[in-house]
Parts: structure tokens; C-alpha cells; sequence
């Protein structure tokens, strides 16, 4: 089935249930530290990028160089990581694709120590079918403690 059949054949709603599996699997593969295959999840020319970093980075070879770094660095620091998603939403892109847009919370905790907060996220992904799964051509992370402007 085309990536616009796929879609287009079936209302968003009904793509809940397997957005919200390919996401919580994708974060599984980063929790457990599989930088590779985390960056698998992406279409080959997948973007990564954060209002702390605009300019993105773009491409799995990229994605996984990248990750693969970080994942390292917080081994070396004694901690795990885990990412936790909610509030996901699934809708229509119109083009053929289908756009995610959920929570994430990434907790920090060191060995033998107490987890604490690491980030607050909002995120918005732009996802391509993949078979019976999903690759991310767009991925943009808000960190709620970035000073939007929006005053008191």
C-alpha cells in the first residue's frame, strides 16, 4: 500500500493505536541505549531539531553519530534515562503524512541514587508510513524551560 493510500484509506483516529506503539517503542530503543536503531526510526533524510537547536540535524547517519555520542556521555555520568510519552495526539497532514504531537518527560536517575527530572517536552513529529509501522521525517522538541515571550 502507497504511504498516500495508507492514510488517506483510514481516518486518524484509527492511526492512534500504532502511532502511540511506534513511539513508545522508538523511545524504548533510546532508553536501552540503541542509538543505531533509534535513528533507524527516521526516513533517511529525517530531521531532528529543538527551539535550543533550530537548525536540526538532519539524516539517520547523522542522527545515529549524534546519538550515539549522547548516549555515551550519560553512561559515562553513572545514569539511566527514560523517556516518558503522553497526551499524544495523531491527525491528518494532508500530504500523506500523519502528524504525532505528545508530551515527554525524560527522568534521570544514577546508580543508586534518586530519578529527578531531567526535561519537560512538548513534541511534533511528521511521520511517513513504513510498512505496518512509521519513520519520522520531522521531529521539532519544545523544552518547556525556554522563555517563549508569552509574559505573566
Amino acid at each position: 500500500m502507497t504511504q498516500q493510500s495508507l492514510t488517506a484509506a483510514r481516518p486518524a483516529h484509527e492511526h492512534f493505536q500504532s502511532v502511540h506503539h511506534f513511539l513508545n517503542r522508538q523511545m524504548q530503543l533510546l532508553d536501552e541505549g540503541d542509538a543505531a536503531g533509534w535513528a533507524a526510526t527516521f526516513t533517511e533524510e529525517g530531521v531532528f531539531a529543538q527551539d535550543t537547536r533550530p537548525e536540526g540535524r538532519k539524516g539517520r547517519a547523522m542522527l545515529a553519530e549524534r546519538m550515539t555520542h549522547h548516549v555515551g556521555v550519560i553512561r559515562r555520568r553513572g545514569l539511566t534515562r527514560r523517556h516518558w510519552l503522553g497526551m499524544l495526539t495523531v491527525d491528518h497532514g494532508g500530504d500523506g503524512t500523519v502528524r504525532a504531537r505528545y508530551y515527554a518527560i525524560v527522568v534521570d536517575t544514577p546508580a543508586g541514587g534518586e530519578a529527578a527530572l531531567h526535561l519537560s517536552t512538548s513534541c511534533e513529529d511528521v511521520l511517513v508510513p513504513d510498512g505496518d509501522s512509521w519513520l519520522v521525517s520531522y521531529r521539532f522538541i519544545h523544552h518547556d524551560n525556554i522563555d517563549k515571550g508569552l509574559g505573566s
